[in-house]
């Protein structure tokens, strides 16, 4: 009888913490402002006359209209084929019914309804196997920035060292990502800092950096910061850390603070 009861009472524990897990990332995908569904997805595009979208994740890519036959349908998720002299992207697949081709252009683009502007063209060619050729769609999209960049992080590591206190005028640098409007802002050691960031799968760019102006004492290291911030082209998130890092070096080691 106590063998059955310890039994029930490590699964209510079990059930608890993973509900409570699950709550947790639904909490953190809500205040960035990021849908539970659009988590499995990098980028978004949707256009009008016909009304359709497209959603591309590590795991597949799925799009979905108004277009008789093609209401949805998922495709296995590809590798980009990059240009080589612009920032334009493809993505072709194709499953036992119908053939993609999904073309990515970093250029604005205004939705020919609302009026609202978007950072990238979007161009997708699709055709059910049995028909002879791709329907030609348009309209515009953007990347969904990683959700989890959304927090407050203190700084641990710069250029490959551990910091101390005494590298900087009061505390540790910070900085506090907004991924909903791609902003940040916080301190630098010395000055408070703000700007913006360019966000694409597997890059980060920390761009437009801006500072106040106090000057700061001799052997503070926020100059050092700031350079090696305007120098991240990647990063990666793993047990509240979060690295930022270009091909050449890692730069920066932060730690996430509630």
């Amino acid at each position: 009888m106590k063998k059955i009861l310890s039994l029930l009472l490590l699964s209510v524990l079990i059930i608890s913490c993973k509900t409570a897990e699950n709550k947790e990332s639904k909490t953190s995908a809500s205040t960035s402002g990021t849908s539970q569904d659009d988590l499995n997805f990098y980028f978004k595009a949707t256009g009008n006359e016909p009304f359709w979208g497209v959603k591309i994740g590590n795991d597949q890519i799925v799009f979905t209209s108004l277009i008789t036959g093609k209401e949805s349908i998922t495709f296995p998720a590809v590798d980009a084929i990059r240009a080589m002299d612009a920032n334009v992207k493809m993505y072709k697949s194709s499953n036992e019914t119908a053939s993609i081709l999904i073309t990515i252009q970093q250029l604005d683009c205004q939705d020919s309804m609302s009026g609202a502007i978007s950072p990238y063209s979007v161009k997708v060619e699709i055709k059910n196997n049995a028909e002879l050729e791709f329907q030609k769609l348009s309209g515009c999209g953007k990347y969904i920035t990683d959700y989890r960049l959304h927090d407050i992080w203190v700084l641990e590591e710069l250029n490959g060292y551990k910091v101390f206190a005494a590298d900087f005028q009061k505390e540790f640098p910070r900085i506090e990502i907004n991924s909903t409007e791609n902003r940040f802002s916080g301190y630098g050691g010395c000055n408070a800092v703000s700007g913006q960031f360019f966000y694409e799968k597997d890059i980060l760019r920390f761009t437009k950096v801006l500072s106040t102006l106090m000057a700061c004492p001799q052997g503070n290291k926020e100059g050092e910061f700031t350079k090696a911030l305007q120098s991240v082209t990647t990063y990666s998130i793993e047990n509240n850390r979060l690295t930022l890092s270009n091909p050449s070096a890692k730069l920066l080691v932060f730690r996430k603070v509630d």
